[in-house]
């Protein structure tokens, strides 16, 4: 049985559900909302490249190092990005979240930090997850704020760690929660959308 099971986790209106080649147009689509792949700091699948992003992502799940999701919008079925849980480490509890990334028009919107809420509570809730980690590029700066607002702490940098997609080195910055602090970054975390609800 593998660590990370099949599921679908909703909240706000967001439908987190398995990354599968059913979802090939919505992710061209939610690429193509701001040309994404042109940012040289992500992972974003050119159009033509959708489909073997998503067979690399369910080949990663069959090997046990990744499990992919599509974000939708849980009315309208709209893709609206993916997030994955990866660098899967059954024997420490471990996991780190990554490989995310929006539409345009659902940027510095609640989605982002819905979707991290869904897979922390997850990640320790259920699968009883010791640390969940994330990592970054080193030039990511809105990432890396946007990590620190989930309440992860920075734990370093590793550098001239890997490839980025134009082919040049990069430095990469690494965070974690334990799973201590977990129950206060909930709250934060609902509080934030709260906020962001009789603001937004």
């Amino acid at each position: 049985m593998a660590f990370v099971e099949p599921v679908t986790l909703r909240t706000r209106g967001l439908r987190l559900e398995p990354l599968a080649l059913s979802h090939e147009d919505g992710l061209r689509a939610a690429a193509a909302d701001g040309q994404l792949w042109r940012l040289r700091i992500t992972s974003v699948p050119e159009p033509q490249d959708t489909r073997a992003y998503i067979e690399t992502a369910l080949q990663m799940r069959a090997d046990g190092h990744r499990f992919a999701f599509a974000v939708c919008d849980d009315a309208s079925g709209e893709v609206l990005g993916s997030t994955s849980y990866h660098d899967i480490l059954p024997a420490v509890k471990r996991v780190e979240i990554g490989y995310t990334w929006y539409r345009k028009s659902v940027q510095r919107s609640h989605v982002n930090t819905s979707a991290k809420l869904l897979m922390m509570g997850h990640a320790f809730d259920q699968l009883g997850c010791h640390v969940v980690g994330w990592r970054t590029d080193n030039f990511n700066f809105a990432s890396q704020r946007a990590i620190e607002r989930l309440g992860a702490r920075k734990d370093g940098v590793i550098r001239g760690n890997a490839l980025r997609r134009d082919g040049s080195i990069r430095d990469t910055v690494m965070y974690s929660m334990r799973a201590g602090e977990w129950p206060e970054a909930r709250l934060q975390l609902l509080y934030l959308l709260e906020l962001h609800s009789l603001t937004g």
